[in-house]
């Protein structure tokens, strides 16, 4: 894909996160109210005793882990530290659209539970990691990409499913996590020259003469 084609695919992904935003602020879809009846309760269950277990791993910290770690890792080799800072840049913007956007859309959690709802900090965090990885393997180790993106899907899913099983989060807060990742993300990579990879960037003409 060229780099017009990413920015579109990230402002499609944006406004269908702000668009979904505006669509349940003030109410929760019909699917969001059938999951959350049907799972009522579970938080105090064994399964909710799992999914907190599996939360406090698949959450907030997996964003600061790999900032610091990618950080260490510009300053070790300084040959790739344009690349990596711009990664962790990338990083930071996808994470901190929680903390932006849930007091826009004002939004209550399915039970008593601190802070608001929308989107899902831990999804976001999740999807961040993901995206920030699969952007290292894009520059430093393409043949990993596919492997890292499976496992960033599936760690973003478990993790939506987590929250949803305790109770403190709609079914939407997590997809609209997933879009506002997506979005941010793909814009602010493009931006700043993360995509397209390095496989399909155009050779200027200083590079071709």
């Amino acid at each position: 894909m060229t780099r017009t084609r990413w920015a579109a695919a990230g402002v499609l992904m944006l406004a269908a996160f702000v668009g979904l935003g505006l669509l349940v602020s003030k109410q929760p879809l019909k699917i969001d109210v059938v999951i959350a009846d049907a799972l009522r309760g579970q938080y105090a269950r064994p399964l909710g005793r799992v999914a907190g277990v599996v939360t406090d791993v698949f959450g907030p910290v997996l964003p600061v882990v790999l900032g610091a770690g990618l950080l260490l890792a510009a300053i070790r080799w300084r040959d790739h530290a344009s690349v990596l800072l711009r990664i962790v840049v990338v990083l930071v913007l996808c994470r901190v659209t929680s903390t932006v956007f849930k007091p826009v859309f004002v939004r209550q959690r399915p039970r008593a539970y601190p802070d608001l709802s929308y989107p899902s900090g831990h999804v976001v965090s999740v999807a961040s990691t993901g995206l920030a990885a699969a952007l290292v393997c894009l520059w430093l180790a393409p043949r990993l990409v596919r492997r890292v993106v499976a496992i960033a899907v599936a760690a973003t899913v478990l993790s939506a499913a987590c929250r949803i099983v305790l109770g403190v989060h709609w079914l939407t807060d997590t997809v609209g996590a997933v879009l506002a990742v997506t979005g941010i993300g793909l814009i602010a990579a493009v931006a700043l020259r993360l995509l397209p990879g390095p496989r399909d960037r155009v050779p200027t003409s200083t590079e071709t003469a």
